[in-house]
Order: C-alpha cells, then structure tokens, then sequence
C-alpha cells in the first residue's frame, strides 16, 4: 500500500468554494487510482487550502493526470467549484503541480495535466496523447468562430458575455466595478439635465460645467492648450493615436500645397529643401473617404477625410503647416493654413481631430487591438491544450478579452449601442471602415520596429511613443525568444507542432481572412518565425492596447480636442467662420457629455487587474520557465524606473507605456 496527499487550492474568487461532493481519480503510466471521495467537511470554502490522503495498492508510476469529479451531496446540495490547482506528492518524493483555474460545475468532470509543458510530439504516453486530443476537441465545441460582418476578422459565437464559459467571463469584482461605475457615471450626468440636452454650447468655456471624477494632470494640460498648434502636433507622436504620422519624400497629387502657402510657417525655407532634410511629414486620412456620417438624433453628421501636412521645426516641434479636409481638390476644399484667421485654422483643426476619432477608435482601437487580441484568443483556446508551452505563455494575456468584446458589440457598436447614438461614424459608416481597415491591414504594421521603419520615424525627436515602445518591444522579445527557445530547440520542433501550425493557421484564415497580402503568415518554419509573432501577439494584447485605450479620457475627455461628432459641414471657402460657427459645429451637449461618459468609462481599470509581467496564474513548476520570468519582471521594472525619471522633465508626462500602466491582456 502507498500513500499520495493530494492538496486542493479554492480559488479566491466569490462563490469559488461548493457544497457539492468532489472527488478525485489519480492516473499514472503504471495504474490509476480508484475514485475517491474527497470528505466535505474538511471543507471547501473560498481560499481554502486541503488535503487529503489517497491510498493505491502500488505505485501509478509517472502521473498523467489527475481528475476531478462534482456531484450533488446527497443528491441535494450542489453548485459550482473554481479550483486553482492541485499539488500531489507522489510516494517517490516527488512535488507535482497540476493547475486548473477552472469551474467544476455540477455532474461535470475536469481533466489536469501537470505543469510541466510539452510539445504534442513529446507526449509519447497513448493516455497523455488521448487526453490532449480529447481537450482540444472540446474546446473547439465550446469556442466557435462566427462571421461578425463580412470583410472583418471573425469573432467568438456567443451572443452575450453571460453565455461564455464561466472561466473566461469577468471575475464578480471587476463585473460589479464596471457597471456600477457606468451606471453611476450616466446617473449623474441625467440628474445634472445635461445628458438629454439638445441645443448647443454657449461657449468652448462652458464645457467645464461636465463633472467627471478624477481628471488628471493630463486632462487640464489638454483643456489649457488643445487648440495651440504645438499640442495639435504633439498628438500625432504621443497622443491617443501615435500610429497615422509618416515621413513625406513627395507630396501626394491631391494634396497641392506651394511653397508661396507655407513660406512663413518654414522660415524661409522651402518644402522640398525641409523634405530632402526630412523634416516634413503628412497624416492622410483617406481611409474616410466617401463615407457619410451618421445620424445622430435625429441630425446629419459630417465626417471628412482630411490630409495633415506637419514640419518638424528646428526645436524638434510637430507644427501642423496645411491642412485640406477632403481627398479631391477643389475650389470649394481650401488648404487651409496657420496664417488664416484664427476661427477657420482652428475648425479646420477640430475636422483633424474628429477624423482622427472615427479613425483610432475603429482602425486602431477597435480593430488592431480588441478584434485582434479576441482571434488570438480563440485561436488560443480552440488550438492549444493546456500542456503546450504557448497556451500557458499566452494565458495571462487572453484574460477577459472575450466578455469585453462581446460587451464593446452589444453596447457600444450595436444597433442601440453608445457609438451609433452618440458618434459620427457610427451604423453604415462604421462597418464600412472596418472592412476598409482590414482590407488594408498588415503583418509589418503590427510589429512595431518594422511600423516605426516603414513610416520613417526613426529619428523624430520627443517620439515617446517610439521611445518607450521599443524599449517594451525589446524586452518582450528578449523573453519570448527565451522561452520559446527553451521548448523549440531546433526549426524542425516548430514544423513537428501539428497544434501550433494550427494554431496560426486558424489565425490566418480567420483573423486575416486569408489575405496573403498582408504578410501575415499562414504557418512557421522556423524559431525566429516563431518568436516575433508571438512578441506581436503580446505586445499588441497588452502594450499598444495600453497606448491607444488608457489615454482616451485624457485626451477625449475635452470634447473640442476629440469631438465625436460634427454637426456641419466643412467649410467650402475661407473668411466665413466664426466662433459661433465652431459652436454650432460641434457636437450638442448631449452627445459630448454621453461620449465624453463613454471615453470615460473605457478609460478606466477595475482593481481585478495585472499589469504586463504579472503572472497571478501557478502554471509552472520547470526551474528555467519561472527563471526567465523573474528576468523579465525585472526588466520591467528597470524600464518603469526609466520613464519615471524621463517623465520628471516633460511638461506632459508620456506614461501609456509604463509597465506599470500597461494591462496584460485586452480587458477594457
């Protein structure tokens, strides 16, 4: 007779303990235990730790898995169970971990495999090999692709967050977090009568009358200085949306500008001189083109599709130089200039910025981090069972993002959802542009050394973004490769992975529709292959989610510098605006404060969260996996300490990037 003590951990979530009668089987390569009861009374409340003796007739040999059993007690009293994991300590001495962070729902059986990860080749054991299959199976019955909107990546089939899994919904603290802070959030604006108010502002300084909580540092820099063509320039590097900037080498053919136009703001110089120097850049927002704007109470919006034409002064200021609001020109679509009168620069800004709304939240945001992170996370889960040494590199970064983006449908882009009422490029528009982005989307776009070089910004000064950025790109990959290359130890282990080849080919098939134009590749042939895809899939998940969302209060969150929608036409001819133009443009002040309401709440973290290097999850037990994570936490800790110190000297700290700051997965 020898004797395994097991140990059972209860999650720390609400309601993780249970009433109902668990039970456990342990096998081995040798043998399997027999079922057995695991007494209640010892019980299994939240956060509990237990353990129990479970006597075999011999030695199960090396074990395989261990699993667990629900079932009503005494045919009566059941409910679920979250366990975190199980610790067996064998006869031989042995320690061996098997995490679940699962719920065991009642008549329901759960299978765990031990910590440590292996390689569907590796897996030589037919009982290991069959559990493995047998997992991944179910998971695909469980996560299903569906088609959202033809031309746009395909997103989870479920209808609503409540339908999920219950291990992949919100945990009950950031759930009741989030929407008692929006119901709070829009209860208070109805009291205050502004929220169903239909007419105009009085004034750009009545704007302050909306009453948020904690607006920052950040927020009264931009309410100070959003029309001042510095802050309008400094958006494009370090703003909500630091990815639409370029050099420009040559001025596009509907783009006209003369030297004669912007001879004062160059100081003698010329275009083609600043542009040999590369000192010239343009943000093209063609992306707009020909799309109508939405109805927005009842009331036609004005959506433009501007060209920005910037110069990098000898201070290294981004100065906006010319700015035409459509693609065609015409007569009646003036280049507009800083030299003009102060009402028709600033309009001509405020379209900009408008612009830049409808295209970061739904090109940048909306699809290149939230839509995005969602395929790699179905992909995920469909395609890599728990032992894989990927699935449990990629589980701290696919936390939540399921339920927010069945959430961000329902709520925000639906029918009735908080974008098409209170936004221009809400309904037809939207969907129109999302399908215009993802036709367009690249591979290179994505991994953010090659972005920074194709858009020739290598060297552009005060680029934080950039700066920051790299620095986080770097040491993602520093770990990634690591990592990776502790499992893959040679290109043909990466080919043998008949999971991961699926894996990504799903991924390619369903994310990126097939479109070999994108660059996305369809399979792996070798480590590094391997290695910089990965290093994408976490840095957009975590870092860019982090640049294009944590800032959209901040920056949004004073209406003219991020007007969700235009309620006028671009001006035709130069000399006929006038302040009371600008306020009738903009949007009525129960669409900024709603929008402004909206910006707010997806601005803000629950307490249920990790920041990036956080693995709150126990899935290793190997010695070098948990190695090269203390590595990493510790060079993310010296990068935190660097910008901290950087940020000590900027007038407007760029913090987006700070690890501190940067969540792990897409979760808001």
């Amino acid at each position: 007779m020898v004797i395994y003590t097991v140990t059972t951990h209860t999650g720390q979530r609400l309601l993780a303990g249970t009433k109902s009668l668990i039970s456990i089987q342990l096998r081995g390569t040798e043998a399997e235990s027999e079922e057995q009861n695991l007494h209640r009374f010892q019980g299994f409340c939240q956060g509990s730790v237990r353990a129990f003796k479970i006597n075999c007739k011999a030695s199960l040999g090396e074990l395989i898995s261990v699993k667990l059993y629900s079932k009503p007690f005494m045919g009566l009293l059941y409910d679920q169970w979250f366990c975190d994991k199980i610790l067996v300590n064998t006869p031989e001495g042995d320690e061996i971990l098997f995490p679940c962070y699962s719920w065991l729902g009642c008549n329901e059986s759960l299978v765990l495999r031990p910590a440590k990860a292996s390689l569907v080749f590796q897996d030589i054991n037919p009982i290991a090999q069959r559990q493995r299959t047998r997992q991944r199976e179910e998971q695909q019955k469980l996560f299903r692709w569906r088609v959202y909107a033809e031309g746009t990546p395909q997103v989870i089939d479920y209808d609503t967050a409540l339908a999920l899994p219950a291990e992949v919904q919100f945990s009950f603290t950031k759930e009741t977090e989030f929407y008692s802070s929006g119901g709070m959030q829009f209860a208070a604006l109805k009291l205050t009568g502004l929220a169903d108010s239909r007419r105009s502002w009085k004034s750009i300084s009545q704007l302050a009358m909306i009453l948020f909580e904690n607006r920052n540092k950040t927020f009264e820099y931009i309410q100070k200085h959003w029309d001042e063509d510095e802050f309008f320039g400094y958006q494009f590097l370090n703003g909500l949306n630091p990815m639409m900037i370029q050099r420009c080498s040559k001025l596009p053919e509907n783009f006209p500008v003369t030297d004669d136009m912007v001879k004062d703001s160059l100081r003698g110089s010329s275009l083609e001189q600043e542009m040999k120097k590369g000192n010239i850049f343009l943000s093209d927002y063609k992306m707009l083109d020909e799309l109508v704007g939405n109805v927005v109470s009842g009331r036609q919006q004005y959506l433009t599709a501007p060209l920005v034409l910037l110069y990098c002064d000898p201070h290294g200021m981004m100065l906006p130089i010319a700015i035409q609001l459509k693609q065609k020109p015409s007569k009646e679509n003036p280049i507009f200039l800083p030299t003009d009168s102060k009402a028709d620069w600033k309009l001509a800004k405020i379209f900009v910025r408008n612009a830049e709304f409808a295209v970061h939240e739904v090109d940048f945001h909306l699809l290149r981090t939230h839509l995005l992170a969602e395929v790699f996370t179905v992909a995920t889960l469909r395609n890599l069972p728990s032992p894989h040494p990927l699935y449990k590199l990629l589980f701290p970064h696919i936390r939540y993002t399921l339920q927010i983006n069945i959430m961000a449908r329902n709520q925000l882009i639906s029918k009735n959802g908080a974008i098409t009422m209170y936004a221009g490029i809400g309904g037809e528009s939207l969907a129109k542009l999302l399908k215009r982005a993802t036709a367009s989307l690249t591979y290179s776009a994505l991994c953010l050394p090659d972005n920074i070089s194709e858009r020739g910004l290598e060297n552009v000064p005060h680029y934080y973004y950039r700066d920051d950025g790299m620095k986080l790109w770097n040491i993602i990959n520093k770990f990634v490769a690591a990592f990776l290359s502790h499992y893959y130890q040679c290109d043909a282990h990466v080919q043998k992975d008949t999971e991961l080849q699926q894996w990504i080919s799903e991924i390619f098939t369903n994310g990126f529709l097939g479109r070999e134009g994108s660059g996305m590749p369809s399979s792996f042939q070798t480590v590094t292959e391997l290695v910089k895809f990965v290093t994408m899939v976490i840095f957009t998940a975590s870092a860019q989610h982090s640049a294009v969302n944590n800032g959209q209060f901040d920056f949004g969150g004073w209406m003219p510098n991020y007007p969700t929608a235009l309620r006028k036409p671009p001006p035709k001819e130069k000399g006929q605006t006038t302040e009371d133009t600008i306020l009738e443009t903009l949007p009525d002040v129960s669409t900024t404060v709603n929008g402004t309401a909206v910006l707010r709440l997806l601005s803000k973290d629950s307490t249920d969260h990790y920041p990036l290097g956080h693995f709150p999850e126990n899935l290793y037990d190997e010695d070098i996996p948990c190695k090269l994570i203390e590595e990493f936490q510790k060079d993310l800790r010296e990068l935190s300490d660097l910008i901290e110190e950087r940020n000590k000297k900027l007038e407007l700290p760029y913090t987006y990037l700070n690890p501190k700051n940067v969540d792990n997965s897409v979760a808001i």
